[in-house]
């Protein structure tokens, strides 16, 4: 493989100028800028900083790279108001001539009205609408819609949890090819962002997809859906592999299952039940099933990645890895007991969490989680209590950016606002590690998936570690971005 010089870098925040030389995609040395000799390729870092290549630990590629071109929903503070930037977003496009009008991102659990079909009737009558939670959770459809997927008497055409799921999968999407397209333009503007490592969550046979798609800009970690079990197994998949052809970039992700719901769509499984009501949330997987899964899992090489929101959703899942005896990953933890906070460390369970979910969901932790929201996203606690974080985006319920995770979890606010529960908050070397694989230094040895930073994140503001540009990306040796 060919050498790689990149000139006039500081490795490490506060890290003083050197250049840095990769041979067969390893760091093979450091030394005093300037240094003599020749390399294949040269990349100048003009006094940026070099730090390990970024991973994010939880995403849906396919529906990140589909979301980038949905109608936007987020600013909606009502179910009125959602349809209004709907129909807004229509007439200004009015070329659009799709089956089906897709929205994304509202948050509906503040919303002083509820959605429903008919609301979509009236403004579009007879088109075919379908809009999707900020938290993939809940699905709100037109009439149209619900005909298009044999829904038709569905009473309010909000469907939520599995109901939600199944219904995505049976709306008409893009074709294969240009879905595939889309995906490699994702996967690129991550790596424009430094990002060198993807764990892909799409609810689909990731494996047989990435073998289609060839070798992408970043690495791939392969998710195991639940309804893949069987099939991964015979496939003698194990956690860990690399995919034959693929140059070491695929490789076997964990077994993903559910206990809960979500917060938004006021699903998590709580102990105690949300405000107005007696219903503490949702149980997706009781332990009567979420253990004999994880056993079999387990028994054929598959770590399990267990969704769990809820502080109750939280405790069933840290008892089902003891049960078990088996290492793993909690994807999401963000209400946890007081006394399950150091159940991580002790069961080898990773805290595999999405910082910028936080300031998000900040006033809906207030309302329907009042009195808990110090045990909320507790980064600080787990790291207190030796628990090993991993940083995700969950996109597209947030962008595929860990800057924004990284400045969120450093500064616990993403507006004006003073940070919620500062207590929480953690320092900048912990967040970059937690992006990062876990990895805090660039050394002689590495593999060389690296990033170039056109500044010090460690002198930078929250708001300008959001917006810092990547002068380059490096993954295993060969430069998948500069500027």
């Amino acid at each position: 493989m060919d050498d790689l010089l990149l000139r006039r870098v500081r490795p490490g925040l506060g890290g003083e100028l050197a250049d840095v030389r990769v041979n067969d995609g390893r760091v093979t040395a450091i030394t005093e800028p300037g240094s003599a000799g020749f390399a294949a390729r040269v990349v100048d870092g003009h006094g940026g900083t070099l730090l390990p290549g970024l991973v994010d630990a939880h995403v849906h590629l396919v529906q990140w790279a589909t979301s980038r071109r949905r109608i936007p929903l987020d600013a909606a503070r009502s179910a009125g108001e959602a349809v209004e930037l709907l129909l807004a977003h229509l007439l200004a496009t009015p070329s659009q001539s799709e089956e089906l009008v897709v929205g994304a991102g509202f948050r509906d659990a503040l919303w002083p009205d509820r959605p429903h079909k008919d609301l979509l009737q009236r403004a579009l009558p007879g088109r075919a609408v379908a809009l999707f939670s900020a938290d993939l959770h809940t699905l709100w459809l037109s009439p149209a819609a619900l005909k298009l997927i044999g829904r038709g008497d569905h009473p309010t055409g909000v469907l939520l949890e599995n109901d939600c799921m199944s219904a995505t999968a049976q709306l008409p999407t893009a074709a294969i090819d240009v879905q595939d397209a889309w995906v490699a333009e994702a996967v690129s503007a991550a790596a424009a962002r430094g990002v060198t490592q993807i764990v892909d969550y799409e609810y689909a046979d990731t494996v047989a997809d990435w073998t289609r798609r060839g070798a992408p800009a970043v690495r791939i970690s392969c998710v195991i859906a639940r309804f893949l079990l069987d099939q991964t197994i015979e496939r003698g998949h194990r956690t860990g592999d690399v995919l034959p052809d693929s140059d070491g970039l695929l490789t076997v992700g964990p077994f993903k299952l559910f206990v809960d719901g979500s917060l938004n769509t006021r699903t998590a499984y709580c102990h105690d039940p949300y405000p107005g009501g007696d219903s503490p949330g949702l149980l997706e997987l009781p332990p009567s099933s979420l253990v004999p899964l994880m056993e079999r899992a387990f028994s054929h090489g598959l770590l399990p990645a267990v969704h769990a929101i809820g502080d109750q959703a939280n405790t069933i899942a840290l008892d089902a890895f003891g049960s078990v005896g088996c290492p793993g990953r909690i994807e999401h933890a963000q209400l946890l007991s007081s006394a399950d906070v150091s159940r991580f460390a002790s069961l080898g369970v990773i805290a595999a969490v999405q910082p910028a979910h936080q300031p998000d969901d900040r006033d809906v932790a207030d309302r329907h989680w009042h009195g808990r929201t110090s045990r909320a996203f507790p980064y600080r606690s787990l790291l207190e209590s030796g628990a090993r974080l991993e940083f995700g985006s969950d996109a597209p319920v947030a962008p595929l950016d860990p800057w924004d995770g990284i400045a969120s979890a450093v500064s616990r606010t993403d507006d004006d606002r003073p940070a919620w529960h500062p207590e929480q908050a953690i320092s900048l070397p912990d967040a970059l590690a937690a992006s990062s694989g876990g990895r805090r230094r660039v050394s002689v040895g590495d593999v060389a998936d690296l990033m170039v930073t056109a500044a010090d994140p460690s002198t930078l503001s929250a708001r300008d570690l959001r917006a810092l540009p990547v002068t380059a990306t490096i993954l295993g040796g060969h430069v998948t971005h500069q500027i």
